[in-house]
């Protein structure tokens, strides 16, 4: 496990988040200036579905979702080490310019807002 700091602003209920579980979630990618290379809050886009596997999604957003529960809302600061180490790893943008957005910042921390949805 990492450092990553986050902060829990709602709880959820139910069970918990593990590793391995496949998770529906809702989330905001800020950079640390405040911009928004990545926004799926803004209700135009669908929910994103994640296999909570280290090798398939950003590990620290990995540590940020297990131990989550249904409903549950968390804001995590995400250092490189544990962000975007190689262009494969999930949540990316489908879309070309939210896309390039987000990884030609990803030598930056990031803050993600993540909203668990449901465990599939």
């Amino acid at each position: 496990m990492s450092d990553i700091l986050f902060l829990e602003i709602v709880e959820g209920q139910g069970p918990a988040a593990t590793k391995g579980d496949l998770v529906e979630i809702n989330y905001v990618c800020r950079r640390t200036n405040g911009y928004f290379p990545v926004d799926q809050f803004n209700g135009e886009s669908t929910p994103v579905i994640l296999p909570l596997d280290e090798n398939q999604i950003i590990k620290g957003l990995e540590e940020v979702l297990v131990g989550m529960r249904i409903g549950g809302k968390r804001r995590a600061l995400i250092p490189p080490s544990v962000g975007y180490t190689n262009e494969s790893l999930q949540p990316i943008p489908e879309e070309f310019g939210p896309r390039r957005s987000l990884l030609s910042h990803v030598n930056e921390p990031l803050i993600f807002e993540v909203q668990l949805l449901k465990l599939l």
